[in-house]
């Protein structure tokens, strides 16, 4: 079977694509920014897929040219899915738009040099529904795109556009001279990404549930999101991968708007021990924008007070034969795995 590189492999999307993969009979390499948690990684891989023990693991790293031709050589299809995403919010965006865009071309031109034939990035809504304030579709698509200029961005809504335009003009020969051309990409835009957590090592997305059951947040904001199954962005990304038809497209991932509230009052009737914990009280706007500026945390969400943002799953359905989970069943999971981990 063909040989995939899978990026950021101690990722939470990124293990959830390596299970995939191993379920369907493919060799996986995957990239970590250090070997020293090669042995981690494969642990927490292994538990799930006794297969995990033959992955084979490289050293690459987003902000440096070193070890992507190493990675990408004997590899016939990239899955790219690592990217920064911040807890906090930089004091420099370049911290994060650098690497981002930088990284991306890195992979893209390792990839070509080795004869890959097609890489899915992982980009995110982040690069289709942002920085048109009130002007911004009721239901956004796969033909939009962010506006980084525009007043509801963070340093992470520009960093995803600026990253996966700058892929689609490297792949249509727009930039570095044509190099790109002949390189299939696929790109995978999910919303908030909630579901199973495979280990302690717990993504930033899982901040929402985290935040909601640990006792320590003294209400909910009016702020909501769009939430996606992590198991289905996987699978979005090994269809994309493996289906002609999806050579050159972008695909949303996504399932249910929820507000904060209303995922409070989920997990509330899904896990009545921690009912002292959830919070009820909403917190005003104003107690949000103040504390936004004491804590870091909350700079990357104050833009969102009040906003809905629902995205379209129709062309993933279509196309890749994706059937999402509910948002729903995405928080619970998530909620559940973390609660049986040990992490709330």
């Amino acid at each position: 079977m063909a040989r995939v590189l899978v990026t950021g492999a101690s990722g939470f999307v990124a293990q959830h694509v390596i299970l995939k993969l191993l379920a369907k009979g493919y060799q996986v390499r995957g990239t970590l920014r250090s070997l020293k948690r090669a042995d981690e990684v494969r642990a927490v891989l292994v538990a799930y897929d006794a297969r995990a023990k033959a992955i084979e693991f490289v050293e690459a790293d987003l902000s440096s040219a070193d070890g992507w031709d190493a990675a990408a050589k004997d590899c016939a299809l990239v899955q790219h899915v690592a990217s920064p995403f911040p807890a906090t919010f930089p004091k420099d965006e370049m911290e994060l738009i650098r690497p981002a865009r930088d990284g991306a071309i890195r992979v893209l031109r390792a990839a070509k040099k080795a004869g890959v034939k097609r890489v899915v990035l992982t980009s995110s809504m982040a690069a289709i529904a942002y920085g048109h304030g009130d002007k911004r579709a009721e239901v956004s698509d796969e033909t939009m795109w962010s506006d980084i200029h525009g007043p509801d961005n963070t340093p992470y809504t520009k960093s995803k556009t600026i990253a996966e335009q700058a892929a689609w003009d490297y792949v249509k020969g727009h930039s570095h001279n044509g190099e790109g051309l002949g390189l299939e990409l696929t790109t995978i835009n999910p919303t908030g990404i909630l579901g199973p957590a495979l280990s302690k090592d717990v993504s930033t997305s899982l901040e929402i549930p985290i935040r909601l059951l640990n006792g320590k947040t003294p209400g909910v904001p009016r702020i909501g999101f769009s939430i996606v199954d992590v198991r289905d962005v996987a699978e979005c990304h090994v269809k994309a991968m493996e289906l002609p038809g999806a050579a050159g497209e972008r695909f949303l991932a996504a399932a249910d708007f929820m507000w904060f509230a209303d995922a409070a009052e989920i997990l509330r009737k899904a896990f009545p021990a921690y009912d002292a914990k959830i919070p009820k009280r909403q917190i005003p706007d104003f107690v949000l924008k103040l504390m936004a500026v004491f804590q870091p945390v909350y700079k990357q969400i104050v833009t969102e007070l009040g906003r809905t943002r629902n995205a379209s799953n129709a062309k993933a359905t279509r196309i890749l034969g994706v059937n999402f989970r509910s948002g729903e069943e995405a928080l619970i999971s998530a909620a559940k795995t973390l609660i049986d981990l040990k992490v709330v």
